[in-house]
């Protein structure tokens, strides 16, 4: 992640002219010790030196620096990792204030600062009701915005109008979210058919097959991601949120979606239970939440993105996606959140005294312990 790289151009840059560091320090009124030393990255040349070392190899001043204030994907993914194990082991402002200068340092690398913006939002929880969540969530907010508008990538800016979005919700400002994604809601086009498609005409036919799998599985967790919140809105109709209910468990049951991607599924019994005690139907609740609590508490973890029998060709294809097969927040942060939506949650309280309830929350308490 080194931005300046002049001491492998001039070394680079010498032997191409077939110089030795003697003659260059003559030619630059500078000492061979001060060449040897800008060539093994001891210091850098006066400011002043630079349009004579660019002009004497025929280079611009970039060139010669070599300034490259981006990141790789891979350094990207990397940092996001490290810093997300960081929230969990160290105080939240000790690690917001290394976010904010890798920042301010990488402020041009548009998606270095998409995937800090998302890393913001979810560890925001570690604030637990502070002042500063409104703060760090205008951050993040400013962040999506500068991608949007300056990183001339449209897939990117894409991401950045949703996350901006996911801000102005998170906010309370409902008008806002509806003036920046009403009018964006189109037709579904898959690039998967047409990749899968050119695939097949050029005889790459597990190719064809893997990309499939991958518009499948991605394709099944966004419906995952529609059902909660279809089920909350048809809870003042019982017929109606059993049926969305019964057909979003069959598709994860067919799908076996409690091993292929739990974190998914949770969701769905949370709001189950959610509904069911609006409904003042606290047994059926409580199947829910026992649902739920099973789920968390077996052997899930580390939790990671993967295929399974069906999906037999889907792990090659998910490590080429951004972080990887890893999950955006790491197995600490994700456990002590599962625990959270049930024992901190006001929607459960009526529950506190039911014994099923009590068995449930000590479960989940067993998976804080074991972080």
């Amino acid at each position: 992640m080194k931005e300046i790289n002049i001491a492998r151009v001039l070394v680079k840059k010498r032997k191409e002219k077939g110089v030795t560091q003697e003659e260059l320090a003559n030619y630059m009124g500078v000492s061979k010790a001060s060449v040897s030393k800008w060539e093994t990255e001891q210091s850098y040349p006066d400011i002043t030196l630079l349009p004579l070392l660019a002009t004497y190899f025929n280079i611009s001043i970039d060139d010669l620096m070599d300034y490259k204030p981006q990141m790789t994907k891979e350094d990207i993914s990397k940092l996001y990792r490290r810093l997300s194990s960081d929230f969990t082991s160290q105080p939240v402002e000790v690690v917001l204030g290394e976010c904010r200068q890798i920042i301010k340092k990488y402020y041009s690398c548009f998606p270095l600062l998409l995937q800090m913006g998302i890393l913001l939002l979810n560890h925001i929880e570690l604030l637990k009701g502070s002042p500063q969540t409104v703060t760090l969530i205008e951050e993040a907010r400013n962040l999506f915005i500068r991608v949007k508008e300056e990183s001339g990538d449209v897939a990117l800016a894409k991401k950045a109008l949703y996350m901006e979005a996911y801000c102005d919700l998170a906010t309370g400002d409902a008008n806002s979210v509806l003036e920046l994604l009403d009018r964006t809601i189109e037709p579904a086009m898959p690039p998967e058919l047409l990749i899968a498609k050119a695939y097949q005409l050029t005889g790459r036919i597990e190719d064809a097959k893997g990309v499939l799998q991958l518009g499948i599985y991605q394709n099944i967790v966004v419906l995952f991601n529609y059902f909660p919140a279809y089920l909350g809105l048809c809870i003042d109709e019982p017929a109606k949120f059993e049926e969305v209910l019964r057909r979003a468990l069959n598709i994860a049951k067919l799908y076996d979606m409690r091993h292929l991607h739990p974190g998914v599924l949770v969701g769905l019994y949370i709001c189950a239970a959610q509904g069911y005690l609006v409904q003042n139907d606290h047994d059926r609740a409580l199947d829910m939440l026992q649902q739920y609590a099973e789920i968390v508490t077996s052997d899930i973890y580390p939790l990671k993105l993967h295929g399974d029998e069906y999906f037999d060709r889907l792990d090659q294809w998910l490590i080429k996606m951004d972080f990887g097969q890893d999950l955006p927040r790491d197995d600490k942060t994700i456990k002590r959140s599962m625990c959270d939506v049930v024992e901190q949650s006001p929607v459960f309280a009526a529950l506190a005294d039911n014994h099923r309830f009590k068995n449930i929350i000590g479960r989940l308490q067993s998976i804080r312990g074991s972080e």
